[in-house]
């Protein structure tokens, strides 16, 4: 630095004049540039010139003036000198630099209309605009939080609650208008209405459902009351419903021709048994312990599984009917709490499989016409809730074994016997209906990608007040939509569009969301990212769950660690769900279960979704599907906590939203379906030695699965060397993620035979879950079959290498496919087969 000085000061005694250059700080676009002015005394008349921060100009000769003999000992005297006034300028040039971007950052505050969104995981996203600031993950996280808390939840859960909104109903017509009306009110781009035209089951009012004991001569005799005649199974079987001889396809919501299947009518009378759940395990225990399911009449639980599912079981195993009860074991016994009545009943669909099952495959629209065909998913055998006080008198005429243990219930004064019992006549006299429902959508048009939607939705009707059901989720759309709203009036627009739906039909099976699936199936499997559900958010606030897709896990995480704990202060739910238990998805994540409308959106459309919930810790909310989900019962069932617990759901949706519509990149992680294909395919390596012995392989499965995993990572690479403002690059990138879910679905069966193709999630022959049913029997074919010829069930039937093979060919391809759309252009793809 003492040989700089010198050089220095040398040169400034061999300049001609008093010359400096300066360097300031420039405001405008270019902010943390350097503009350098030079200042000739009070001779400098001409502006000075804008130079690059790099460069570093000397003094300029001054043609005639004296000194001009010494020029090239300055000249000398500059080159030597030159490396150090470079590093200085350099160093120079940095600080200014740092000192410039946090004056940037801070201005963020002023943006102006095209707001753009930086998350934790990417760069910053430079605006379309110069003269826009750039907003950050946390200052758009911050203006979210900000206008939601603006709304009341309360007040719009309790008055939706008061509103009688049954599917086709009047009150139904009302909420429907009010729910538009309120969409147009905000700053939506399109707000519209779908009708469908579905077939819906009710209650017959001139002929009730009935329950009478039978004599010895088998006549109908004394009637038991079903206290609440407004309870039943919508699509249960009738006394008089044409239905195929034939065992129930495998498939749900597969058709069946209604025309050509012969005339048999159900036979609702037998004697009882007490079957636990009604799950296919407990019908085989009941065999177990001697007594026979068939052509008898179940008593089963409320619980575990869906109504549905419970029939279907029971009519696999040959049983002519099914009643369904509330029992006490199964909800909360704390005193402080309230408690479902034991004369009510509770309220469940009985189709095993979602939407209209009149047009299965098909949407409902009124000009439209459809064959004469129903879904396989439609019970051929009645079905009918009542009570936990009917049930209890039902159980004292069992005889027969006493139950196992574990199947003990806590209704008063019963033993709890298997039976069989006292003969019954159930009489079911429900009828269809052709009813419009109404789907409402708002949309918030991207402005990046407009043609890629986020989608949220949550049911409307409900039967009942529905306050759990519909009523907490129709009150959190219509906050998110005024927040958003709001954030646009304030500069805000997503990259994607936001699409904001209300489904009509939920109660019946998803109805309004499948119709609407079937009617743009080949436009939304490339159109739509995300489905958000809002269904069933807040039935407790113990425990918090998500029902999702393996795909978004990872931002679930990320999510749940930015918002509060409604019930644990100090703590985000992410450290509520993690406390004491190090893997926080085996305690939190769920597969979808068919009775959510998400359910469809994957396993059917193959767009990821999720649904959230709060729940009760071990204990199931009572009262679901009946006349006391009111909004006091559920107040009082959170202790007060209800408006803090869908505050949270509120935030905990809103950033997920924010996230999905808003990142350069879609933050799915592709890569958490090789764990998924790795998991479920280590199940198969126990039978190798099984079928090497029949000369059968697993090499091309694996070999796909291999694929796959070297696909997702290779693209993780390409991603991460790549540059995040080439917008052509993101889309392209965008669009092979968004449509990982989609590649799952099998397209070698028929979307209309065998609708929930995902081979993971759905159901058939095609999906891996069969395969592993089917190789399993490699160790059991010497087993008791599950049914007999004379019950009118097909019996299990041994392992057939044909269908095996089938089978595997059909995951093998699955999977090979979606590894190589994976990989991008056929010129990428790099397998091995």
């Amino acid at each position: 630095m003492e040989r700089l000085w010198g050089l220095l000061q040398g040169a400034k005694r061999l300049s001609p004049g008093p010359s400096q250059t300066i360097y300031k700080h420039v405001e405008g676009t270019h902010q943390g540039q350097l503009q350098e002015e030079e200042e000739d005394g009070e001779e400098a008349a001409e502006p000075p010139a804008h130079l690059c921060p790099m460069e570093l100009r000397g003094p300029e000769p001054r043609g005639s003036r004296p000194g001009r003999q010494n020029l090239g000992l300055w000249a000398a005297a500059g080159r030597r000198a030159t490396p150090y006034l470079v590093l200085m300028a350099l160093l120079i040039f940095t600080g200014a630099f740092l000192l410039g971007y946090v004056a940037f950052r801070g201005s963020c505050q002023a943006c102006g209309d095209d707001v753009l969104v930086v998350s934790e995981d990417v760069n910053y996203e430079t605006s379309l605009d110069a003269h826009q600031g750039t907003l950050y993950w946390s200052d758009l996280q911050a203006m979210f939080l900000r206008h939601l808390g603006e709304g009341s939840l309360e007040g719009s859960i309790r008055q939706t609650s008061l509103r009688q909104r049954m599917a086709g109903s009047a009150g139904m017509a009302a909420l429907a208008q009010d729910v538009r009306a309120a969409l147009l009110r905000q700053k939506l781009d399109h707000v519209w209405t779908d009708t469908h035209y579905v077939g819906l089951q009710f209650p017959d009012r001139a002929h009730p459902n009935t329950l009478h004991w039978v004599d010895a001569a088998g006549e109908p005799g004394e009637e038991l009351p079903l206290e609440d005649p407004d309870v039943y199974c919508p699509y249960s079987a009738t006394g008089n419903a044409t239905v195929s001889a034939s065992r129930r396809a495998p498939f749900p919501w597969r058709r069946r021709d209604v025309a050509s299947a012969p005339d048999q009518t159900p036979h609702p009378q037998g004697e009882l048994v007490y079957a636990h759940y009604g799950r296919p395990e407990d019908l085989q225990r009941l065999r177990t312990q001697g007594v026979e399911p068939a052509g008898r009449l179940l008593l089963v639980r409320l619980g575990l599984i869906s109504f549905a599912q419970k029939v279907a079981s029971a009519q696999d195993f040959g049983a002519q009917g099914v009643l369904i009860y509330p029992d006490p074991a199964d909800f909360s016994q704390d005193p402080h709490k309230p408690g479902l009545s034991s004369h009510r009943a509770v309220y469940g669909h009985v189709h095993l499989g979602t939407g209209d099952p009149y047009t299965p495959g098909f949407p409902s629209f009124n000009q439209t016409q459809f064959p004469p065909v129903q879904s396989s998913g439609l019970p051929s055998i009645p079905a009918q809730p009542i009570s936990a006080d009917v049930a209890s008198l039902l159980l004292r005429k069992l005889e027969g074994p006493v139950t196992p243990q574990e199947w003990q219930g806590r209704l008063p004064g019963s033993p709890y016997r298997l039976g069989p019992g006292p003969g019954l006549h159930l009489g079911v006299n429900n009828h269809r209906v052709s009813t419009p429902i109404n789907n409402i959508f708002g949309c918030i048009e991207g402005r990046s990608e407009p043609d890629h939607y986020v989608v949220i939705g949550a049911q409307r009707d409900a039967w009942g007040p529905g306050t759990a059901k519909s009523a907490v989720g129709t009150a959190i759309l219509l906050e998110l939509v005024r927040t958003f709203s709001s954030m646009v009036s304030n500069g805000f627009r997503p990259r994607r569009s936001l699409l904001f739906i209300s489904w009509d039909g939920g109660d019946f099976g998803s109805v309004g969301s499948t119709e609407w699936l079937e009617g743009y199936l080949s436009l939304l499997h490339l159109k739509a990212v995300v489905y958000v559900s809002l269904d069933n958010a807040v039935l407790g606030d113990d425990k918090f769950h998500a029902k999702t897709s393996p795909l978004l896990i990872s931002l679930i995480e990320n999510i749940l660690k930015q918002v509060d704990s409604p019930n644990q202060s100090g703590q985000t739910l992410y450290e509520q769900v993690a406390f004491n238990n190090h893997s926080w998805d085996a305690e939190v994540i769920q597969p979808l279960p068919m009775d959510s409308s998400a359910y469809s959106f994957t396993a059917f459309a193959g767009v990821p979704a999720v649904e959230f919930s709060f729940v009760e810790d071990g204990q199931a909310y009572p009262f679901l599907h009946t006349k006391e989900d009111t909004y006091d019962n559920l107040h009082k069932m959170l202790q007060g906590r209800l408006p803090a617990v869908a505050q949270a759901v509120a935030q905990l949706t809103g950033q997920l939203l924010i996230r999905l519509s808003h990142d350069h990149l879609l933050p799915l992680d592709f890569g958490r379906y090789g764990d998924v294909v790795l998991r479920h395919i280590s199940s198969l390596n126990e039978f190798s030695g099984d079928l090497k012995a029949r000369g059968l392989t697993l090499q091309w499965v694996y070999s796909a699965r291999g694929d796959y995993i070297r696909a997702a990572e290779k693209l993780r690479k390409e991603i991460y060397s790549s540059e995040e403002s080439d917008e052509r690059l993101m889309r392209m990138y965008n669009v092979r993620i968004m449509r990982v879910e989609f590649y799952f679905l099998s397209q070698y069966v028929s979307p209309a035979d065998s609708p929930f193709r995902h081979i993971f999630l759905g159901h058939g022959d095609h999906t891996l879950g069969a395969l592993l049913d089917h190789v399993r029997l490699l160790r059991s074919s010497g087993s008791k079959a599950l049914g007999t010829a004379s019950s009118g069930v097909a019996p299990v039937l041994a392992f057939q290498e044909s269908r095996f093979r089938r089978q595997l060919a059909l995951l093998t391809w699955t999977l090979q496919g979606a590894a190589n759309a994976l990989s991008g252009d056929v010129w990428n793809i790099d397998n091995n087969f």
